[in-house]
């Protein structure tokens, strides 16, 4: 299995429009001085905050709380952790009195998979497996899994197995859920709102996701680079930020094999690979929308996005097809 272009380098954070280094001037290098800037891992990537506050150690204080609670999140969603409720969940097909956090997010994520008639849907993590099986084998059949396989898999998919409450979630066996296309965002979210309470109003999050707190300090838009997927260091757009999230889902992200035919976005009804855009960039007021809008629309055509933008709450969407076409849609 191979690795391409991985999805934190596709959303960046730009310092300029131009990509050049800005040497703030007056009352802009005050605003500057005040923000304090953590990165490190969360939730497996790479993620970066940006706290604007006057004093430096309260805002130290408010990225460790922060990060505590990405760590609290993350032994809920991991598929990863041992002992995560995830893993447990998919271990056992059933969770007896599961955090409320967690009961939210698959109540969200179902919630969108009633929206897009399944195109997002968190149970295809068998997919995921099977793909993963297949291609880690010697002289695996570069058509992908076979179609026997396949079809065993989908019928253990379907958002509508979960049965989920306050005292239990239950499924299937032969179901098994992923929170990795909305997680980022829904905790990207847990920590705005942590910081919203605690008074900040100028401040980036970036927990997998990007989302900016009211305006930069410096009295401008927050300025977010949209990367060529295929490029490695090419901006394609720079999207001006105030109080607003965005994500990107696309094949870039992980592949199967090494000439990148297999991706990490499964189409829930086919159990094949996303193919039709090489990137599908969404706005919102929210990283959780964004997140999870962003993986549905990776299977739909243009006109279908665009009549469920405004039920969907997204301003914008920004895709680049398979041919390399440039397409922007508004809401």
């Amino acid at each position: 299995m191979t690795r391409a272009v991985s999805r934190r380098r596709f959303v960046t954070i730009s310092a300029a429009a131009t990509g050049l280094a800005i040497i703030p001037i007056g009352r802009a290098v005050e605003a500057e001085a005040s923000l304090v800037s953590w990165s490190g891992i969360a939730l497996g990537a790479i993620a970066t905050m940006q706290i604007h506050h006057p004093d430096r150690l309260e805002a130290e204080r408010l990225i460790e709380r922060s990060l505590a609670e990405v760590r609290r999140l993350e032994r809920l969603f991991s598929l990863y952790q041992d002992g995560s409720a995830l893993v447990e969940l998919n271990r056992t097909g059933i969770l007896v009195a599961p955090a409320a956090d967690l009961v939210n997010l698959l109540e969200i994520s179902q919630r969108y998979a009633e929206l897009t008639d399944g195109a997002f849907d968190p149970t295809v993590q068998p997919l995921w497996a099977l793909y993963a099986d297949h291609f880690s084998r010697a002289h695996a059949d570069s058509n992908g899994p076979p179609a026997d396989a396949l079809r065993t898999t989908l019928s253990g998919i379907g958002w509508r197995k979960l049965s989920i409450g306050r005292n239990r979630i239950v499924m299937p066996s032969g179901t098994a859920v992923t929170l990795n296309g909305i997680a980022q965002g829904y905790v990207t979210d847990k920590i705005v709102d942590l910081l919203h309470i605690q008074g900040i109003d100028r401040s980036l999050v970036d927990i997998g996701e990007v989302r900016t707190m009211g305006s930069h300090p410096a009295g401008r838009p927050w300025e977010v680079a949209i990367a060529d997927p295929d490029q490695t260091g090419r901006v394609v757009t720079i999207l001006p930020m105030i109080d607003r999230a965005v994500a990107a889902s696309g094949p870039y992200g992980f592949r199967f094999d090494s000439e990148g035919h297999f991706n990490h976005l499964f189409n829930p009804a086919t159990g094949r690979c996303a193919d039709r855009y090489r990137s599908v960039t969404v706005v919102a007021d929210n990283a959780t929308s964004a997140d999870a809008l962003s993986t549905a629309f990776s299977f739909m055509p243009k006109s279908q996005i665009q009549s469920l933008m405004p039920a969907a709450g997204i301003e914008h969407v920004h895709l680049i097809d398979a041919t390399g076409n440039v397409s922007e849609l508004n809401a």
